[in-house]
């Protein structure tokens, strides 16, 4: 996988270059490598793409839901028998520990097509009965669906989109994000050789000046799903809306992680510490403020940097890496500006802080920090509640339960997060008023692909996943019978 690898779009069922004949370059987050180049896409080439997606639209949502199920397994079948490849895919161009890459980015986006493959089978039209009249409820596919995904989770959160619009009966314009472009490829090769129709699936790479935004703005796309940051989706929505498409957001959070006097430190010591640093802390769920009630806070402050201070930081193809490098030098230097905020800011740092210490000589041009935990700064400072997106977490203990939950609240973010307690009832008090779209009892689990997942205020705007999903990529008819 050393060889620097051309990728290229996928419209109606043919590979293409760019028409404006330009590439981006990729660069391996491990070591600084370049490992692929990919067309720079404009808009011809997404108006090429919608042209077939277009095209192809009316025969496929005239396929039975059921016809369109055995196509997710068919996607499925052929995915799965890839799966080491996308695994190995994914942390060369994410630089996530191999580990994680095949449990949840390869595991999970087979999983996510077999899901919806299942619910296909069994949907069924929803029948109200009346004294004297009958309402059929029928779900109509809206067209084409733009879909634009992060560098972060690339395929998985792209399986959990693409599924439920192809089982729905829409056509598909992705446009994943440049910097990590491998595997989506590797879908639409996925695509090509299980013969789904020319035009239902349609790959166009690019970043999002040139090809994101024609894509959100085209005339003839009729659904946006947008995975990514507040700020590009704050845009996207201004775009999306100009024609009235329907829409859903997926973006940022920050999440906090509330433990009560009543729980069990050892036991969830291990959940708290991937809960705060999974995927180098890019991902928008991570557990990145933790309050502690006052009671337990030195016991768990000493506890969790013992587990983190152990923790393996290095080469993202050893199975004994747990965290992995930050995805680009300008990410790692964002992050790197929020750790030195905080020391402004007053916080205490209490292990971390740079890079990690004895990363091979391979990786020294890799894109690295280290786990960092953070003491003493205010509930209102710019690091406890601005999204940093890396392996930083800033800790807070508390007393009174009012005020911790005004705390937990004051953002702009309701995304996700925890509560920890071995009072099941009064866990499930506090959760209901966290303002969040998600959140876990005894567990950072947020994402259960039969539930709906999406957040609060400037987290989101709609639900991916479960029913949710299916319902996002439709349009909703009701047939009133008057008998």
């Amino acid at each position: 996988m050393s060889d620097v690898v051309e990728l290229s779009n996928y419209i109606n069922g043919e590979w293409r270059p760019a028409i404006c004949g330009h590439w981006i370059e990729d660069y391996s987050p491990a070591n600084g490598s370049l490992i692929a180049q990919i067309p720079c896409s404009s808009i011809e080439d997404v108006d090429d793409a919608v042209l077939a997606a277009t095209a192809a639209s009316a025969d496929w949502a005239n396929q039975t839901i059921a016809e369109r199920a055995d196509w997710l397994e068919k996607i499925a079948d052929a995915l799965e028998s890839r799966v080491e490849e996308v695994a190995q895919l994914e942390s060369l161009d994410t630089g996530k520990p191999i580990s994680l890459a095949r449990s949840v980015d390869a595991a999970r986006s087979v999983a996510n097509f077999r899901f919806f493959a299942e619910q296909g089978r069994e949907f069924e039209s929803e029948i109200f009965e009346m004294s004297d009249a009958t309402n059929r409820v029928v779900y109509k596919p809206v067209g084409v669906t733009g879909l634009i995904t992060p560098w972060n989770l690339p395929l998985y959160l792209l399986s959990w989109k693409v599924a439920p619009a192809l089982l729905m009966g829409n056509t598909i314009v992705a446009k994943p994000s440049e910097m990590t472009p491998m595997t989506a490829s590797l879908l639409a090769e996925v695509m090509e050789e299980v013969e789904l129709p020319n035009g239902v699936f349609n790959l166009v790479h690019g970043n999002g000046l040139d090809a994101g935004a024609p894509l959100t703005s085209h005339p003839d796309v009729n659904l946006i799903s947008f995975t990514g940051g507040t700020d590009t989706g704050r845009e996207v929505a201004k775009s999306a809306s100009s024609g009235f498409k329907k829409l859903s957001l997926e973006l940022g959070g920050k999440n906090a992680t509330i433990i009560r006097e009543d729980a069990n430190l050892d036991e969830m010591m291990p959940s708290i510490v991937r809960a705060s640093f999974l995927n180098q802390g890019q991902v928008c769920l991570c557990g990145s403020r933790i309050l502690v009630h006052e009671s337990i806070y030195d016991s768990f402050v000493k506890g969790f940097l013992e587990v983190v201070s152990d923790m393996i930081v290095g080469d993202p193809s050893d199975d004994q890496t747990e965290l992995g490098a930050l995805i680009s030098a300008d990410h790692r230097d964002k992050v790197m500006s929020y750790i030195e905020l905080a020391e402004d800011e007053g916080g205490d740092i209490l292990c971390g802080g740079g890079a990690p210490v004895g990363i091979p000589q391979a990786f020294e041009n890799g894109y690295w920090v280290s786990p960092t935990v953070i003491d003493g700064l205010a509930p209102d400072s710019r690091c406890a509640t601005e999204e940093i997106f890396g392996p930083v977490v800033c800790l807070r203990p508390f007393t009174d339960e009012t005020k911790m939950l005004q705390e937990v609240n004051d953002t702009s973010f309701g995304l996700s997060g925890s509560i920890w307690s071995r009072d099941l009832s009064q866990a499930l008090r506090v959760a209901r008023r966290v303002e969040s779209g998600v959140i876990s009892i005894n567990t950072h689990s947020s994402v259960h692909t039969e539930a709906p997942f999406g957040g609060f205020k400037r987290s989101g705007l709609g639900r991916d996943l479960g029913m949710s999903a299916m319902e996002a990529c439709t349009e909703v008819k009701n047939i009133y019978v008057d008998e």
